[in-house]
């Protein structure tokens, strides 16, 4: 087994070690992509465009856009709102 590498290993090696500029930057966004796509999924789920979520919370289509693309850095009480009001989810954060 010494020649099998986890995705972490994968990281500090491009990256480096959690904590340098590299790294948290890929972690930023890499964040930032996953909320996107989940966001996406979960406003298909609900039949909604991006226009219809945007008039719901009363932001922008093109908001709605950047987030589900992984380009906007969302503070936690926007992407609540989002999923609570938007889509009448749950958000649920857990710590692990």
């Amino acid at each position: 087994m010494k020649n099998v590498t986890d995705f972490e290993d994968i990281l500090i090696k491009k990256y480096g070690n959690k904590g340098t500029a590299a790294r948290d930057k890929y972690d930023a966004e890499s964040l930032a992509f996953r909320l996107g796509v989940m966001l996406k999924q979960a406003r298909k789920d609900a039949n909604l465009t991006q226009e219809e979520l945007a008039e719901k919370t009363g932001t922008k289509k093109s908001y709605i856009s950047r987030i589900e693309r992984g380009l906007s850095d969302i503070q936690v009480s926007t992407y609540c709102k989002l999923i609570e009001i938007g889509l009448g989810k749950n958000l649920n954060i857990s710590i692990a």
